[in-house]
């Protein structure tokens, strides 16, 4: 069983409650929109750190985090990049592979919208976990934690952080 806290669209700013609420996860999942390798480096320094890059990011954090990541981790095969678009509007080069290979979980970020559905064609889990920096429209910054066990996705929580 792994506990995962997934944000995304950081843009450099950390806000200083993700260390509170991703205390008890054992890994930290970013879908893109790092900012810079100082933030990157501050969660890499805290638990084991997944991510992408997403459209702001420059040439230092794309040279360290791909623009697609695939892997399994307690038996859930999970698919993150940053501009994938959501079921029944996927992004274009992100609908061919998930039509060809879907994986359980998809994730993505760049919308600044929380949005989590499931894609019953496809059998999978989308997962957005909205913005949690200060740049863009949104007005609640938020974050997503659950876990993964066995080959299921439980005990998913939104967390909204202050101001």
């Amino acid at each position: 069983m792994k506990k995962i806290g997934l944000m995304s669209d950081t843009h450099s700013y950390l806000h200083p409650q993700v260390f509170k609420y991703f205390e008890e996860v054992d890994e930290i999942w970013h879908a893109g929109d790092i900012g810079n390798v100082a933030l990157a480096d501050q969660l890499e320094a805290f638990k084991p750190f997944r991510a992408v890059y997403g459209n702001i990011d420059g040439a230092d954090i794309r040279i360290r985090y791909p623009e697609t990541l695939r892997f399994t981790v307690e038996g859930v095969e999970v698919l993150m990049t940053h501009i994938g678009g959501y079921p029944g509007k996927y992004a274009p080069g992100v609908r061919e592979a998930l039509k060809k290979d879907p994986p359980k979980l998809f994730i993505c970020g760049h919308s600044h919208i929380l949005k989590v559905m499931p894609d019953p064609a496809l059998q999978l889990l989308h997962m957005n976990p909205g913005a949690c920096g200060q740049q863009g429209w949104h007005k609640v910054k938020t974050l997503l934690r659950f876990r993964l066990d066995q080959g299921r996705i439980e005990q998913l929580e939104v967390i909204e952080l202050p101001g």
